[in-house]
């Protein structure tokens, strides 16, 4: 694995995840939909990172583009259709499969889908900050460029793998970091992690 030098900076991170085109092109494009808190989050973001420590392709395993906002102004299913579409519409030309999810909404959905309560969220960033492994919870502003990220950035640089302490479900997390570990052999749980298999 190519080291990454430490610690990782926001700027040195953002720069890798604009070296997958996709993601650079959505980070252009998107602020002209005028979605509140929108961010670009989720595995397109780091797997670009984990991608150039293994010397693959920064768009290597990207199944979707993940695209968060907030709006509480209207929690129908209709209201987020018409904002997925828009997205659709402008990205269309990209090719790649792009989900866009009102974070005020997850709540309604949550518990049917994971089987589990969800407590409603107050902000996208909020969303961000309730991933299943902690050093994942990492999107990027696109009204500013600016990395959003609550915890310091050396554990995903370093592979290493812990449980969410802010959202924790220890069946999932070991079901997300498996799927991980299968394409990024030398990504690692953490050692109080490991304990839960």
């Amino acid at each position: 694995m190519p080291a990454i030098s430490l610690p990782l900076t926001a700027q040195r991170f953002i720069e890798i995840a604009r070296g997958n085109p996709v993601n650079a092109a959505l980070l252009e494009r998107l602020p002209a939909l005028g979605l509140k808190q929108c961010h670009l989050t989720a595995g397109c973001l780091f797997q670009a990172l984990w991608n150039l420590q293994s010397g693959r392709a920064a768009d290597w395993g990207v199944s979707d583009y993940d695209i968060f906002y907030f709006d509480d102004s209207d929690l129908s299913w209709e209201a987020e259709d018409a904002e997925i579409r828009r997205v659709d519409a402008l990205c269309a030309d990209l090719g790649v499969k792009i989900e866009v999810r009102n974070q005020a909404r997850v709540h309604l959905w949550y518990p049917e889908r994971f089987g589990r309560p969800y407590e409603p969220l107050r902000s996208a960033r909020e969303g961000i900050d309730r991933y299943l492994v902690a050093c994942t919870c990492v999107g990027i502003e696109v009204a500013s460029g600016h990395l959003y990220s609550p915890d310091p950035l050396d554990d995903l640089a370093a592979g290493i793998l812990r449980v969410n302490p802010r959202f924790p479900d220890p069946g999932q997390f070991l079901r997300k970091a498996e799927s991980y570990r299968l394409r990024w052999p030398w990504l690692r749980l953490a050692q109080g992690d490991a304990a839960t298999r």
